[in-house]
């Protein structure tokens, strides 16, 4: 930030540098030799265009070298093709340039695309000219085999492939038969719900692959349109919506001639295909889910066999919560899960159903392992989440530093372990490798607001909260009309020792409010009984928390005006927020929904029926959580945003909840936003949507309350 920019609004700059993202070093990986990191960063916190970086061990430190700059490439993203923009949307990327690499096992070469133009890149050499791959159009995904010799890419919905030296033709391995097929990419619930975003895997003996081919033909059609844009033909989008058709996921072993067989297994029990860790020579583990989440089987395919072998079946009522990095297999044979321990209360790292880590730890994620130690992320409170190795006698190490959310990634030549705190506004990054410990450098920007956040955990039920008051606020001198910017549901914390997630909260403390943030039941960190509790009942308890924490709040802080009370959200939080004025107006006065999922029964499979069951088998628990059904009760005024592009939560869900207010005369607001979809990537809605909540709120808060 340059000196003439010293008073930039913090909404413009969160603006410009994608919500704090650009500029940060991420995709780390490290060669096995462990003296060296790769990794993906831009030129600073504006540039969106990220590269390609080494950090490398010289004389006893770190020296950090650009492989490649992208920005010498295209860049603009304008030729991307429609599934890696959709790839891009399930991962939340904002980004251009470099946004992804897949490297060969010794980290010597490294694949990747720019504007969907496939590249090869050496990694050790900087002499050594960059190659671009013969392709036949615009591709999704590269991925380079273990030995660098080859690559795969997905063109028009099939696998080809290629020679990272350049020399002859891409070659197809596999084509679709109808154009509802799709050869090499994650199925939309895949990447959507099951946090799984490769489609293609290849084998450690870089001579066959593991390919997903996905048939959406009995999947319905949901039209993706743009209103402002009547000229151009709406997208028709294949959506499973609760209740309705999945599409069919199949798994094929493809040699390098295109040759194949399928690796089958019970596909109406199990439709789901969760995770491949394939990575290992002794074998590929994959996991099944059922419809309803609550069985997985856990099959092992041998590196000489087409045909998986049933290891573990495993039910966990009311669903199987799925962690990262397993199942696998241990160094000694064993398998490796994550488990929920329903006795003790916690997640579990587990081999062969022998507990490895104690009581009351929550195992998040398995981050790599060894002959000698186990890296795991694990919550030791649910405002921190830390870094453990595990050894061979059972001695549990905290390898990250002090209260936070650390997360790590690496494998047997080391580790980066990514910090923050509530204390810095940016993530910190550590190597630690067996020569050298030291930073990688950061070129993000820091936000322009500095977040004052105190952290409680109140109530009965022990809520997570946090509250945040203009900057220079004096207790006691004037209550404030107090706004609460919850998710409030499954799968994600809000509070959390880091400071850098509060800023937005601290700039709209900083037009007047109080702002309070409360995690309730469902969220992570706290054990399976806690994210457990909101099974068939997404309103009623969560709502619940909502009001007791703030009420809790109130005892602590007489400065909270409770007669003034707003609350906004995205997403879930957008749902939550436009369930607090419908079903509590005599404790919310106000809210601002964005995205909300105004009927699960519109939302997709994976996660509507994971919480509620199905529409058909459970249609009460699925009115009880509607808000369209509630549309009546609607005293409060209430501002619905939702972008008109998105295709995870449709606009479907907010004009049938508008539909339904006006039918029942209740007044309300709606904002439709153009050509966006849910991330709201663009410059100028990320800056003027939280402009426009503020004035919202502002208006209808800030008189007399009642």
């Amino acid at each position: 930030m340059t000196a003439t920019e010293t008073t930039i609004s913090f909404p413009r700059q969160e603006a410009l540098t994608r919500r704090f993202r650009l500029g940060l070093p991420r995709g780390f990986r490290v060669s096995p030799d462990g003296t060296r990191v790769v990794f993906i960063r831009s030129a600073g916190g504006r540039d969106p265009v990220g590269s390609l970086w080494a950090a490398e061990v010289a004389d006893g430190r770190l020296a950090e070298r650009l492989i490649l700059d992208a920005r010498t490439l295209a860049g603009d993203d304008r030729d991307l093709p429609a599934a890696e923009r959709a790839r891009r949307e399930r991962m939340r990327e904002t980004t251009s340039g470099i946004t992804a690499y897949s490297a060969d096992a010794a980290l010597t070469r490294a694949v990747f695309s720019v504007d969907g133009v496939p590249y090869a890149v050496d990694l050790i050499d900087p002499s050594t000219a960059l190659v671009e791959l013969p392709h036949p159009g615009p591709v999704v995904d590269p991925q380079v085999s273990p030995d660098g010799q080859h690559a795969t890419f997905v063109w028009e919905r099939g696998v080809y492939l290629v020679s990272t030296d350049g020399r002859g033709p891409a070659e197809c391995l596999c084509a679709p038969d109808t154009d509802e097929e799709a050869w090499g990419l994650a199925d939309f619930i895949a990447a959507e719900e099951l946090d799984r975003h490769r489609g293609l895997w290849w084998l450690p003996g870089s001579d066959a692959l593991l390919i997903e081919l996905v048939d959406e033909t009995e999947v319905e059609i949901r039209w993706i349109g743009d209103p402002s844009r009547p000229e151009q033909a709406p997208v028709a989008h294949r959506y499973p919506a609760a209740g309705t058709a999945n599409p069919v996921v199949r798994l094929f072993v493809v040699q390098l001639d295109g040759s194949r067989l399928e690796v089958a297994w019970d596909r109406e029990a199990f439709p789901y295909l969760a995770t491949v860790v394939a990575d290992d020579p002794r074998g590929v583990v994959i996991s099944v889910l059922s419809r309803d989440q609550s069985q997985q089987q856990i099959l092992l395919l041998s590196p000489d066999s087409h045909e998986p072998r049933l290891v573990r079946t495993r039910t966990t009522v009311p669903w199987i919560t799925l962690a990262g990095g397993v199942p696998c297999l241990a160094p000694d044979g064993r398998l490796l899960e994550i488990v929920a321990n329903t006795v003790d209360d916690c997640f579990q790292l587990v081999a062969d159903d022998t507990p490895l880590t104690p009581a009351g730890l929550n195992v998040a994620a398995l981050v790599d392992m060894s002959a000698d130690r186990i890296v795991l992320s694990a919550y030791s409170d649910p405002l921190d989440r830390q870094v453990y190795a595990l050894g061979p006698d059972g001695d549990l190490t905290e390898l990250s530093d002090g209260p936070g959310v650390h997360a790590a990634t690496g494998g047997a030549g080391g580790l980066v372990v990514v910090s923050t705190d509530q204390h810095s506004t940016g993530p910190r990054y550590l190597a630690m490798l067996p020569q050298v410990t030291g930073p990688i450098t950061s070129l993000g920007e820091r936000p322009v607001v500095t977040p004052r956040v105190t952290f409680h955990r109140v109530g009965e039920r022990e809520l997570a909260a946090a509250v945040l008051w203009p900057t220079g606020h004096v207790a006691g001198s004037t209550p404030l009309p107090v706004v609460l910017t919850p998710y409030g549901g499954p799968g994600h914390s809000r509070v959390t020792h880091s400071a850098g997630a509060f800023a937005g909260d601290q700039w709209l403390a900083d037009q007047g409010f109080a702002v309070v943030v409360i995690d309730g039941a469902g969220t992570p960190g706290r054990g399976p009984a806690w994210e457990h509790s909101v099974f068939h009942d997404l309103s009623a308890i969560v709502l619940d928390d909502q009001v007791a924490g703030l009420q809790a709040l109130a005892a602590i802080y007489p400065d909270l005006d409770l007669t003034r009370v707003g609350i906004t959200g995205w997403s879930f939080g957008g749902f939550l927020a436009a369930l607090a004025v419908l079903d509590r107006p005599d404790v919310f006065h106000a809210a601002v929904a964005g995205a909300p999922c105004a009927d699960l029964g519109l939302y997709d499979t994976a996660y509507s029926e994971r919480y509620l069951g199905t529409p058909q088998e459970q249609p009460e628990v699925y009115a009880a959580t509607s808000l369209v059904r509630r549309a009546a009760a609607l005293t409060r005024p209430l501002l619905i945003i939702h972008g008109l592009a998105d295709d995870n939560v449709l606009v479907a869900q907010t004009l049938q909840l508008s539909a339904a207010l006006l039918a029942a005369g209740r007044p309300h607001s709606v904002l439709p936003l153009s050509g966006v979809t849910h991330m709201t990537p663009q410059e100028d809605v990320a800056e003027n949507l939280p402009r426009l909540e503020v004035d919202f709120l502002a208006t209808h808060l800030r008189g007399a309350g009642n």
